[in-house]
């Protein structure tokens, strides 16, 4: 699935939503025309979003003929996928580095570390709940 797909990685991170199945994409460009801000081009005959301009409001998603504009979660286990594969080549480095016993260390800042972006994912949301709160008020 990976491998189909085309993003740009947001500053800060990889933010993949929304995103384009590549072959499922025609390269009609009806999507760019259809973008409020610019944010989508086609690059060798595929739409391509950059997700640091991109305000996912939708409006590719709605407009592709081809329905190669995702903006589900469809991805969410290939990026777990991904995590996991890094945390065993961290793992293993530890062990190379550190000797065997060691990569427990090394897995438990990992885990910190996937702690902490919950944190800031649930307060993120926490806000944006809020500022959903506030305009529904106006």
């Amino acid at each position: 699935m990976a491998a189909e797909v085309v993003v740009a990685a947001a500053a800060g991170g990889g933010d993949t939503l929304p995103w384009v199945k590549t072959t499922s994409c025609t390269g009609c460009g009806i999507c760019v025309e259809t973008c409020p801000v610019g944010a989508v081009t086609v690059e060798r005959e595929a739409a391509f979003i950059d997700m640091t301009v991109c305000i996912r409001c939708g409006l590719c998603h709605d407009a592709c003929p081809a329905g190669a504009v995702h903006h589900d979660s469809e991805l969410v286990p290939d990026e777990v996928a991904a995590h996991m594969q890094r945390a065993r080549e961290i793992m293993a480095a530890c062990r190379k580095h550190f000797g065997d016993g060691e990569e427990k260390k090394c897995l438990d800042r990992l885990i910190r570390h996937f702690n902490k972006e919950r944190k800031v994912i649930d307060a993120t949301l926490a806000g944006l709940r809020e500022i959903a709160g506030k305009e529904g008020q106006a």
